[in-house]
Order: C-alpha cells, then sequence, then structure tokens
C-alpha cells in the first residue's frame, strides 16, 4: 500500500503589511505610556503641591490662634478689632513665606479665607461645637486655594490660580484646582501637667487666693492704682482701668492661724527655697510627681497643704517677677493651722505681679495683683465652657 503526504505552504504576509501593523500598535502603546507619564508626574506633582499648602495653611493657622491670647480674660490687653486685624495679618505673613507649588508664596485673601470664632463646649449637649464670629476669639479656620482666577500682587506677579499640569494636557488636562483648610484653637484649661523628665515649667504662683476676693473683682469691685505698660513692658504707678486685689491676708478670716496663704506644690516639706525657686523659675515637673505629674481641678478635688506663709524671705523673689503673668490656685475652703492647712482648690486664673511690700508697716503690706490672660504649653485641655477668666492652653491643630 501507498501513502502520499502533503504539507501546505504558508504564506506571509507582505513586509509593507507587517510594518504598518507595528507602526499602529506603536502609536497605540506611546499614547499609553505618556498618559502614564502624565498620570505619575502630574499626580506627583499635584500631591507635592497639595502638601506645601497643607503645611502653608497649618503655620497660618497657628500663627493666627497665636494672637488670640491678648483678647482673652477678664481684662483683655487688646480689643476684639485689634486681634481679628493682628490675628488675619499674622496668618497671610507666615502663609506668604510657605512655597505652594510653581508659586513661591501661599496666597490667602484675609477677606474670603479667614474665618475667626469659638471652639465651645457645649455642657448639656456634651459635645464641642464651632460657633463662628464669636467673642473672644479662641478658633480660627484658614482655607488655601489653588481652585479660581488668577490673583496679582501689585509687581504684577501671579500669586494664585490653578496648578499647571505639564503632561497631563495630553489627556485632556491643563490645570488642577486644589483646596486646603486647617482649624486651630486654644482651649480652656483645667490644669497643668509636666513629666518628670521634662524640662517644661508652669508659670504657677505658689500663693493661694481666696475665691470670695477673686470675685469681687469679677463684679467690679476693687481698687485701680496701677497699670501696665505693653510698650516698654513694665508697670506703671497709674490707673489703667483694670481692677487689683491684694494677696497679702491682712488680718483675713478666710485664712486658718499659722498660715498666710503659701501652698505647697510639690514635696509636702517645701521650703522657703522652694518656693523662692517656684516664684522665680514656676513650677517643674518633680514638684508635679507628687501629683502623679499633674494637677487638674475638673475632677476629684484639688488639694494643697500650706506652707509657712507669705514672708519677707519670698519678697525678692516677688519683686523680681513684677510685670509678669503667673497662674495663681483660688481656694474655695481650708482647714487645719499652720503647715497643716488643706486648701481645697476650685480653679486656676491667671494675674500679672503689680507691687510687692513686705516689710514695714503691717497694714501697709501687700502682694498687689490683676488679672491677665493667661496661655502655656504645660495647661491641660478639659470639657469646659470658656470663661471670662479661664486659662488657656497653646494653640492645637483641629482639622
Amino acid at each position: 500500500m501507498t501513502f502520499s503526504t502533503s504539507r501546505r505552504k504558508l504564506q506571509s504576509l507582505p513586509s509593507a503589511t507587517r510594518n504598518g501593523n507595528i507602526v499602529t500598535l506603536s502609536a497605540g502603546v506611546l499614547v499609553v505610556v505618556l498618559a502614564f507619564a502624565a498620570f505619575t508626574v502630574d499626580i506627583g506633582r499635584i500631591t507635592l503641591t497639595r502638601a506645601q499648602m497643607l503645611n502653608a495653611c497649618d503655620a497660618a493657622a497657628f500663627a493666627g490662634a497665636m494672637e488670640f491670647v491678648p483678647g482673652t480674660g477678664l481684662s483683655p490687653i487688646l480689643s476684639t478689632s485689634s486681634i481679628a486685624e493682628e490675628s488675619k495679618a499674622a496668618a497671610r505673613s507666615i502663609a506668604s513665606e510657605n512655597r505652594s507649588g510653581d508659586l513661591d508664596s501661599t496666597y490667602i485673601d484675609v477677606a474670603q479665607d479667614i474665618r475667626l470664632g469659638q471652639y465651645q463646649w457645649l455642657s448639656d449637649e456634651q459635645r464641642w461645637a464651632e460657633v463662628w464670629g464669636a467673642t473672644p476669639y479662641t478658633m480660627i479656620e484658614v482655607t488655601v486655594h489653588r481652585d479660581r482666577g488668577s490673583a496679582v500682587d501689585i509687581t504684577g506677579q501671579v500669586v494664585d490660580g490653578p496648578l499647571t499640569l505639564l503632561f497631563a494636557p495630553v489627556i485632556g488636562h491643563d490645570q488642577a484646582g486644589l483646596i486646603v483648610t486647617s482649624a486651630v484653637f486654644i482651649i480652656p484649661g483645667v490644669g497643668f501637667k509636666i513629666s518628670s523628665d521634662s524640662s517644661a515649667r508652669a508659670n504657677i504662683l505658689p500663693l493661694a487666693l481666696d475665691e470670695l476676693s477673686w470675685n469681687s473683682i469679677l463684679a467690679g469691685v476693687g481698687d485701680d492704682d496701677y497699670g501696665f505698660n505693653g510698650g516698654l513692658n513694665e508697670v506703671v504707678k497709674s490707673p489703667d482701668g483694670i481692677l487689683e486685689v491684694n494677696m497679702y491676708p491682712s488680718g483675713s478670716s478666710l485664712l486658718p492661724p499659722g498660715n498666710r496663704g503659701t501652698v505647697d506644690i510639690g514635696h509636702p516639706g517645701n521650703s522657703a527655697n522652694d518656693l523662692v525657686r517656684q516664684i522665680r523659675e514656676g513650677i517643674n515637673g518633680d514638684d508635679l510627681a507628687w501629683f502623679g505629674g499633674e494637677i487638674r481641678f475638673d475632677g476629684s478635688p484639688l488639694e494643697f497643704s500650706g506652707d509657712t506663709g507669705i514672708s519677707t524671705v519670698i519678697q525678692t523673689a516677688l519683686k523680681d517677677v513684677i510685670g509678669e503673668v503667673r497662674a495663681i490656685p483660688l481656694f474655695s475652703s481650708v482647714s487645719g493651722p499652720g503647715n497643716n492647712a488643706i486648701y481645697v482648690i476650685s480653679r486656676f486664673v491667671g494675674v500679672r505681679i503689680m507691687d510687692v511690700r513686705l516689710t514695714g508697716n503691717p497694714n501697709a503690706r501687700h502682694v498687689t495683683v490683676q488679672p491677665a490672660p493667661y496661655s502655656d504649653s504645660t495647661v491641660v485641655n478639659g470639657e469646659i465652657e470658656i470663661r471670662s477668666d479661664s486659662i488657656f492652653t497653646k494653640p492645637v491643630l483641629i482639622r
């Protein structure tokens, strides 16, 4: 038997046809590659610009919030309008020092891009609320735009406008509009906290004042013999419209026998040297370690033991800090004599030390202070409503 086989001859496409297909395929691949290049490069450019904008926005909000403190407290140093003006100017100035993508400076329109108000604790509803326009200002919101028509400065240089993209025009996108927002506030304080290994100091005066005397100031009862000249940073012997209170307990029936108002914030056996140190340098982490690292007045009763009292030993130290702002503890009650006295502390308030005299005629002795705005990095924030005499934390970023 004979078998026969056959092979079909494969025929190749013409060379010109093959070349045309390769060119077509290459063109398609090139478009895809360019699209990926546009996506990769421009997304990176957008991400970097947004990060720079957010950095500028955060810095601007913090700068604006730093201006709030002089407008707080029982006797604000600056008016509401002055605080608003200085806060917005500070925010705009700091923003302008930060880059925004292809622009050397970040632009803020103070009329449109900044809001001021309060971050309030609503005790009835147990929540925080943003209340815009409420005074004294404790919160600022700053918005940085790269999503609107270009603005120019007095030299004609563009300072705003959408971000120009490099490769995305290949797929039909020439620009990217970006917007970021930051909000910063200062919060009413409920105490102080310092770790034992920290170099921080809480500017607390180890002298307690009774609530009754302080409430008299709140009610508008008191003397006005001194003033503070902010320009010269010194106390002057002339009225300034802010009432004063004398912390020297001249025969006060509110103080127990053998104790004259000083308190132990730290080791219960504090000496006169400790009082002098605390007056000049503030309370340190080792002092607060005796209270577990922090003292608060919003929970269980805060109690300080008494010391030997206000005496000539601390006069020089007190005179050294005249004109400076300190927090003082207010006590609602006190019991026990001398070093065994126990002060129940209701809260802390800010004061400026105006004058001191602890020698001579007992009736002429005084430690005169007046209410003053107080803010410090060691202040512990809490869920508490803003008071006219609240102490405040340093600025805190909300969002």
